[in-house]
């Protein structure tokens, strides 16, 4: 293998590795987040923080990127279906009782949306290996879940899903904006900054016009938890995806989606009442199965040959 081919692998599994070990962590604070603070209130602190960061330091290291209107039109897009609105709907859904595991295996559907998303807006197939291990996965997903709709439609939590669904297809709609902003050659960096920055604002409306009642938990795991996401929830998590993203293209970067629940999953078994079952065991043996046939089809390949814009 040429070495800038092992190089370019190399950076790809590591964008790969921190997404999945950062976002598979993130579920189980969001949920110690809302016990203290509102949904609205919860995301609209991360995003002034991660905003607020991402601003100073690229103002530090002088970033000159300017953009036109059109663009940061883009970025108000972005910044309300990535990090702002799909965020309150997840954050709302944590506050219902749903155990963040189970969040987090909804939102790994976010692969279909994105290969469906990625069809329509830009007439980009995905080869059949990646349908067939998504597919794959998504059967994983089924069987981790099935145990538990019965306990959703007693206690009234099928209203927590949809939340969760509409949330992950916002989120999906923000990656087909990253991907056109990347192809207008726009950085990753000066996308989030950004879209962060619009995500913001729109929660700060919101809330003077909504929900005044404003204020700023001081115990230490809300502040700890709330730098944890702001910092490597937002700033770097997002990062290491969207550039992800713009390498390897939307289906086969979202396949991160269907790996790290199986992390958040181990968490909320520790952490909350999740219980393993053996339909459950068997539900992410076969998720990760799709994930190994997507590998070892050779249609991941973590972005050999692509353009670095899609």
């Amino acid at each position: 293998m040429p070495q800038s081919l092992k190089d370019d692998y190399m950076f790809n599994l590591g964008l790969y590795t921190i997404t999945i070990i950062i976002w598979g962590s993130t579920w189980i604070i969001t949920k110690h987040q809302v016990s203290e603070l509102s949904a609205l209130h919860s995301v609209l602190f991360r995003y002034l923080l991660a905003a607020f960061l991402l601003q100073g330091i690229l103002y530090v290291f002088k970033s000159k990127e300017q953009h036109a209107i059109k663009i940061h039109f883009l970025f108000f897009l972005l910044g309300s279906t990535l990090f702002c609105w799909n965020y309150v709907l997840f954050y709302l859904a944590a506050s219902t009782g749903l155990t963040t595991g189970l969040i987090a295996v909804i939102f790994s559907t976010i692969i279909t949306m994105n290969i469906a998303n990625n069809a329509i807006i830009f007439r980009d197939f995905p080869q059949a290996g990646t349908v067939i291990g998504a597919m794959i996965g998504l059967l994983g997903i089924a069987l981790v879940f099935f145990e538990d709709i019965q306990l959703f439609k007693e206690t009234g939590l099928l209203s927590a899903i949809g939340l969760c669904l509409f949330a992950t297809y916002l989120a999906s709609l923000g990656n087909m904006f990253s991907k056109i902003l990347q192809r207008k050659e726009v950085s990753v960096v000066s996308a989030n900054k950004w879209g962060m920055t619009y995500g913001a604002i729109s929660l700060l409306i919101a809330t003077i016009f909504f929900d005044r009642n404003v204020h700023l938990p001081t115990t230490f795991p809300f502040l700890s938890g709330l730098l944890f996401l702001a910092i490597f929830g937002s700033i770097i998590g997002f990062w290491t995806y969207l550039t992800l993203l713009g390498r390897v293209g939307a289906d086969k970067a979202a396949y991160a989606m269907i790996v790290f629940p199986i992390w958040s999953l181990m968490l909320s078994w520790f952490f909350e009442d999740f219980t393993w079952t053996p339909m459950k065991v068997i539900g992410v043996i076969i998720i990760l199965t799709g994930n190994l046939f997507i590998v070892s089809k050779g249609n991941l390949n973590f972005g050999f040959g692509q353009n670095q814009n899609g």
